[in-house]
């Protein structure tokens, strides 16, 4: 059996001092009294010298293994090396369950790695990792474009062989949603591809032009994910209206609302919301859209996503307590937030007796930054970081 001592127990509504955390093979055993140890025969004990210790970061919304996989347009990584060198990424940033959120679309400016055949592979990879040696556990996210009409059979494909783990319909038609602003998608169209003013303008209204998947489409792909218990997400909403949509084909997750007034609206009906933990370290949405530390102080957000930015979650977990949040509700926002939202709260998530131990030792260094010192997954040390003058 191992300790983890002299460390400050983050749990969901309050945080323990004076106490170990137990763990036996791979779940936590008991949280008890330090002085009870004296009287246990203990196999290692892990000194988290003052400390903080929280549940493994899970990041439900994550596409950074494009840039892992295809960090320059024509430069594509053997997918299996990208895999393996990110998930050594995520332990470093406390991140134990990634939610790879890849989308199937060949659009102006999107990644190589949104080409189906490399999708395929990256499925492959994270089916596989379920039973061979891996450090954190993977998870597929599949983000579906709803004008991607000629990739939907793929989409049902693998919803029905089961390899899908959340899925979300996204709608990036400029004009509304992300890009409600048009010239902010003009700017990123002519920045992604060097356009002329020309060629954007006959980019937005082949755009704004497409046909889409039909509602009834849409539905199809629901129900297969619900019938498997399959969390659905919605994605950029904009209006109130939306909301009745997505909520009519089951979403109960609404990702990067667009204002705080449809996110307070979505909280108010009870789905989760989501936001993005760059958002907090840039001082606000990169797109022009909702600040996501405003949505935090007007309890408008129940989740923090990495989006692209991995470092991000930790960084701004401990930002907002700087603003008068309390740590354990932003540590929740990063652990059994997005766990209840995914439906894998029954064993992740929180730091209780019998879940998993997936756990981190965060300290605070000199420099006021935090650190995360030693990761563990399924109980055991996967990752230590000591930092030295």
């Amino acid at each position: 059996m191992l300790a983890i001592t002299n460390g400050k127990i983050v749990q969901e509504h309050k945080i323990l001092e004076g106490y170990a955390l137990l763990i036996e093979q791979e779940r936590i055993y008991d949280i008890v009294p330090e002085a009870a140890l004296a009287y246990m025969e203990l196999d290692e004990v892990v000194n988290a010298y003052g400390g903080y210790v929280t549940p493994g970061f899970i990041d439900m919304h994550s596409d950074h293994i494009e840039a892992m996989a295809a960090p320059r347009p024509s430069s594509i990584m053997d997918m299996e090396l990208a895999v393996y060198e990110f998930e050594k990424e995520c332990c470093t940033h406390g991140i134990t369950t990634m939610f790879h959120s890849v989308s199937i679309w060949e659009g102006v400016g999107a990644s190589p790695m949104r080409r189906p055949e490399l999708v395929k592979q990256l499925a492959d990879i994270i089916e596989k990792s379920h039973s061979q040696l891996h450090l954190i556990h993977h998870r597929f996210h599949m983000r579906f474009e709803i004008d991607n009409q000629e990739q939907f059979p793929l989409m049902l494909d693998y919803l029905r062989q089961k390899r899908v783990h959340l899925i979300s319909f996204m709608d990036h038609t400029p004009g509304q949603g992300q890009y409600r602003n048009i010239e902010v998608y003009k700017n990123y169209v002519r920045n992604a591809r060097h356009m002329s003013d020309e060629d954007v303008e006959a980019e937005v209204n082949r755009r704004m032009n497409s046909e889409k998947l039909t509602l009834e489409n849409i539905r199809e792909a629901a129900s297969l994910a619900q019938e498997q218990g399959i969390s659905i997400a919605s994605h950029d909403d904009d209006t109130k209206e939306k909301l009745d949509v997505v909520q009519s084909i089951g979403a109960t997750i609404s990702e990067f609302p667009i204002t705080l007034e449809v996110a307070k609206e979505a909280k108010r009906r009870g789905m989760y919301t989501v936001v993005g933990a760059p958002n907090i370290l840039l001082g606000g949405s990169h797109s022009g859209n909702m600040n996501a530390a405003d949505a935090i102080v007007s309890a408008a957000a129940d989740i923090l996503c990495s989006d692209y930015y991995p470092a991000s979650l930790l960084h701004a977990v401990f930002q907002m307590t700087k603003q008068g949040q309390r740590l354990q509700d932003m540590i929740a926002m990063v652990t059994i937030q997005p766990a209840r939202a995914t439906g894998i709260d029954q064993d992740y998530g929180s730091i209780e007796k019998g879940k998993k131990a997936d756990l981190l030792i965060i300290r605070t260094l000199p420099n006021d930054l935090p650190a995360i010192t030693e990761v563990f997954v399924d109980g055991m040390c996967i990752a230590q970081n000591h930092y030295r003058v």
